[in-house]
């Protein structure tokens, strides 16, 4: 199926294109509860409070280019009901505890100009919920229910992210509380 978009036509994606997230990750609040463990390395990062939304997700999103082969990138919105999903009648793809996901194959420069009105984690952020490039090199996740984002990939980019501080990323083991310092759970 496709759908339309900025006079596009964007590929949705399905079950088959998730398969290696959906059941490969652990319940509990490590950083696999959100990031299958099959990465070299894996971080946490969130926006913090003298920094803004845009500023905070440009940054993740160069950081992820900057290390990435040029290639479509996996975008997923989650169905809270009261998130934009940018794609309201598109098809759901399911993960986690069968939360309802859009999933659109596009790039980046969507991922940071597609959503509107702000998700979970930042009432002015257009970031998905989910994405990931087509080669699966790296997996950037954010559950419901958290403030913060995990990432999965190769330690380069970790390394990377870690020297950002706009990123504000912070490396963690995968049996390792995901949950970053100074941040709570509601």
């Amino acid at each position: 199926m496709q759908v339309d978009k900025d006079g596009r036509d964007w590929r949705v994606g399905a079950a088959a294109d998730v398969g290696w997230i959906a059941g490969h990750t652990t319940a509990g609040v490590s950083i696999t509860t959100a990031i299958p463990p099959v990465f070299d390395a894996y971080a946490t990062t969130y926006q913090t409070d003298d920094v803004t939304a845009a500023a905070y997700e440009h940054a993740l999103v160069e950081n992820l280019s900057m290390q990435t082969a040029d290639q479509s990138w996996w975008l997923a919105y989650l169905d809270t009901g009261a998130h934009d999903v940018v794609f309201p009648h598109a098809p759901r793809v399911f993960l986690y505890w069968n939360w309802p996901y859009v999933l659109v194959e596009a790039g980046p420069e969507q991922a940071l100009t597609w959503r509107i009105g702000g998700h979970i984690r930042h009432a002015h952020g257009a970031l998905p919920d989910l994405f990931f490039p087509a080669d699966r090199s790296w997996l950037v996740s954010a559950l419901w229910d958290d403030t913060w984002t995990c990432i999965g990939g190769p330690a380069p980019l970790i390394h990377t992210l870690e020297r950002d501080p706009m990123a504000n990323a912070r490396q963690v083991r995968p049996g390792e509380d995901a949950l970053p310092p100074g941040l709570t759970r509601e």
